[in-house]
């Protein structure tokens, strides 16, 4: 099956989540129509978005930096791959039932949006490969 991307390396690299949204945004608009409404497209874009903006300001955050980016649609589904200088691990803490706190949910937002992630070590840090259903 063809793959529609965007690759993003070295100095093209997004430089904030809002850039990062954009190129994932564009890439839906110009490649991917789910065919079932426009109100469904929006929680798919809007989900997909989520995804993106997570991802890569973790990156930013708690990895040392962006240090790859791509995203590419493979039939009905997204497929981000965000890398950082980090070789720690991402977490989601533990909270007590009723207890809330500020900060700490994106990385289980993620879990539950994506059908698929992956954490790889790489030589200089790590690689988060997800995937996000757009049907």
């Amino acid at each position: 099956m063809e793959l529609t991307s965007v690759l993003v390396t070295g100095a093209a690299l997004p430089i904030s989540a809002a850039a990062a949204r954009e190129h994932v945004d564009e890439l839906l608009r110009t490649h991917f129509a789910p065919g079932d409404g426009a109100s469904r497209e929006e929680i798919v874009r809007a989900d997909a978005l989520l995804v993106t903006s997570e991802l890569v300001t973790n990156a930013f955050r708690h990895g040392g930096g962006l240090t790859g980016f791509s995203a590419r649609i493979r039939g009905d589904e997204l497929l981000l791959s965000v890398a950082d200088a980090s070789t720690e691990l991402p977490v989601a803490p533990s909270r007590a039932p009723g207890q809330y706190t500020v900060g700490g949910y994106g990385w289980s937002m993620v879990g539950r949006l994506a059908t698929d992630v992956s954490v790889i070590p790489t030589d200089t840090g790590k690689r988060i490969e997800v995937v996000v259903p757009l049907a």
